[in-house]
């Protein structure tokens, strides 16, 4: 096996390093956890630092005073449409897939506490990815190779419809390794049962990587020599790096000369995500390869938490992949995400032909208040994920559309004019699960005929967020507001003209004024959006109690939002249309439906088969019981 790595700290030149890669020499004496030994113990909460990982947590300052939560307002958190394990803590997802009729998610979770701990896999099924059925955990920490957690990994289907399963795990001596699993009944369509095979683990860290800097190997993919190959994580010094193995068994792997690409100056690549995406067709398989074929790298930057993405070209011989524009390179440029929202990972839906795209919303509040609750984390909605066929330099991401079927109670509001510096309430009943379609038009005369502009560069997050009142904006819908307007969440557009007269138009979520509470971030998010020209302005906008996501001009640009809200709640919750503009009336036409799932994260009718049995069943019990009743008065 040849490894290739770099000298030079900001530019890699591929030069060989060493001869021969000896990689990692494990000490195969560990002390495993006992099932008794871990329920005779207090909650453990461990330190990411310290396993090779930044913290998990949200850090608030440490003079921030706590907020009296009660109980009314912890439940009302939790969401009802987005899928979250109902107790404790979990994060990245896992391993996504659909087989025999089912979609699994596996994902990160820690089943002693609502904090970052002993992590393993947790376990979920669908047919709609909507309702969820919980099953057992998948994978323990019971081998001295993932003692210290089963860590991020994926699913690979090969052509016999079989699977296959590569994980990260932190060995004993908290050693970052390949670890090969696979379902141990492939019968069994809720894939309940899983074994590690006795070869773990596969694959170490190279002899020139740091062992805690190795990790979250991708879905594998066949070359044209009929070889499987995958990706991994890694850094030299710190340039980010994707290494590229090839196996024939999932067994034993060889290293590829260089790596498949690498970014001066973004740390380490955590949960690396590869795979193709065409103008022509709505989803691809990761082995799809061809003219007209652009390939997406996408890597979660473990400096600053967040998820990059790049469009460019895969030499599937050389095995090399060069972004179109290395000035939007990945850590760079384009995100998945302007929100919260990390550790993403999509697998091809081969039942619906489409990509989907799974990502990890931590919590944003004190570790305190989780542990309160009961519960930390959750999974953003699944969407679909496919290149934009109008600007083909960004891709497009949206709901999936199984959470139409969700959708009651229609309310429409048409061609809603908003003066500047208006605010217009919408009645529209309960506003803790919503899904709002807008379209916004705006005077282009007055747009045009500015001719004073900004000599500062917009921004979203430094900008003095919804409440600051330029010319051409901000305006759009206030979410999870009360009526004294003490709490508010707003969503808008602000249209930036510079000095030369060129026009962006910037999507954001302010937090600024969220909750009345102090130990909750109130960040300010977003980005610009591509508009084309005779576009309107459009976003869409899922209300989920505690989680708002936004999605401006069809999916261009995506913003993850999690709220805190004290008083905006349950029935004292209400939206409102706003413009803060003080040049330009918008014209706004809305879509407002509520969302169903009255009980939060409810398995639906996942169970409604086998409960309608036990109905039959009483039913006939009881009517026996009374024939025989009737039969001995006789």
């Amino acid at each position: 096996m040849t490894s290739q790595t770099s000298s030079d700290v900001e530019n890699p030149t591929h030069s060989s390093l060493i001869e021969a890669d000896h990689g990692y020499v494990p000490l195969l004496d560990a002390n495993l956890p006992s099932q008794a030994q871990e329920n005779d113990q207090q909650p453990k909460r461990m330190d990411p630092v310290e396993q090779g990982v930044s913290d998990k947590s949200f850090i608030l300052p440490a003079n921030v005073s706590s907020f009296s939560w009660d109980t009314d307002m912890l439940d009302w958190q939790a969401p009802a449409f987005h899928f979250y394990p109902g107790e404790n803590w979990m994060n990245d997802p896992n391993g996504p897939v659909f087989y025999k009729g089912w979609y699994h998610l596996f994902y990160q979770y820690s089943p002693e506490a609502a904090v970052w701990g002993p992590i393993v896999w947790g376990h979920a099924v669908s047919r709609d990815m909507v309702h969820w059925r919980h099953l057992p955990i998948a994978m323990e920490r019971d081998e001295w190779y993932d003692v210290n957690g089963v860590w991020t990994g994926s699913t690979t289907i090969l052509p016999n419809n079989k699977l296959v399963v590569l994980y990260t795990g932190s060995t004993n001596e908290s050693v970052q390794v390949q670890n090969l699993a696979y379902p141990a009944n492939p019968s069994d369509p809720l894939l309940v049962n899983w074994v590690k095979d006795p070869a773990n683990p596969v694959l170490v860290p190279p002899s020139w990587i740091d062992i805690k800097d190795f990790r979250d190997p991708t879905t594998a993919w066949l070359t044209p020599e009929g070889k499987w190959r995958m990706v991994i994580g890694s850094k030299v010094n710190r340039t980010g790096i994707a290494l590229l193995y090839d196996t024939d068994d999932f067994k034993s792997y060889e290293l590829q000369d260089g790596w498949l690409h690498d970014v001066a100056g973004t740390g380490m690549w955590e949960c690396v995500d590869f795979y193709p995406v065409s103008k022509d067709d709505f989803g691809l398989d990761t082995g799809t390869f061809g003219p007209g074929v652009k390939h997406v790298l996408k890597a979660s930057m473990d400096d600053d938490r967040c998820d990059y993405y790049a469009l460019g070209d895969y030499d599937l011989r050389e095995g090399k992949w060069v972004p179109d524009d290395r000035s939007i390179d990945v850590g760079i440029g384009l995100r998945y995400d302007y929100g919260i929202y990390y550790a993403s990972k999509t697998f091809y839906d081969q039942h619906k032909k489409r990509r989907i795209l799974w990502s990890w919303i931590k919590e944003t509040d004190s570790e305190k208040t989780d542990i309160k609750k009961g519960w930390a984390s959750l999974m953003a909605l699944p969407r679909t994920v496919a290149l934009d066929p109008k600007t083909g330099s960004n891709l497009l991401q949206w709901p999936i559309e199984e959470l139409d079927k969700l959708r009651s109670n229609l309310k429409e509001f048409n061609k809603v004019k908003l003066e500047p510096g208006s605010l217009e309430p919408l009645s529209v009943g309960p506003t803790s699960q919503l899904d709002v379609m807008i379209e916004i038009e705006v005077d282009k005369k007055v747009v045009s005929g500015l001719k004073v502009g900004s000599k500062v560069p917009y921004n979203c997050a430094h900008h003095g967020g919804a409440g600051v009142r330029d010319a051409l904006g901000p305006f759009g819908l206030l979410v999870l507001a009360n009526k004294n307007l003490t709490e508010y969440t707003p969503t808008y557009f602000y249209i930036a003209k510079d000095k030369r007269g060129d026009l962006s138009t910037f999507f954001c979520i302010d937090q600024s004024k969220s909750s009345i509470a102090k130990d909750v971030d109130k960040s300010i998010y977003g980005s610009t959006v591509p508009v084309l020209k005779d576009e309107k302005l459009s976003m869409r906008i899922l209300v989920d109690h505690s989680i708002v996501e936004g999605y401006a001009q069809g999916g261009r640009t995506c913003i993850t939002s999690r709220v805190y809200p004290t008083e905006a709640i349950n029935d004292d919750a209400q939206i409102f249309l706003f413009n803060n503009a003080t040049n330009v009336t918008v014209t706004a036409s809305l879509k407002v439906w509520q969302m169903g799932l009255k009980t939060k994260n409810e398995s639906g009718w996942v169970w409604l088969g086998p409960s309608l049995i036990l109905l039959v069943v009483f039913g006939f019990v009881l009517w026996m019981w009374q024939n025989q009743k009737r039969n001995n008065e006789i």
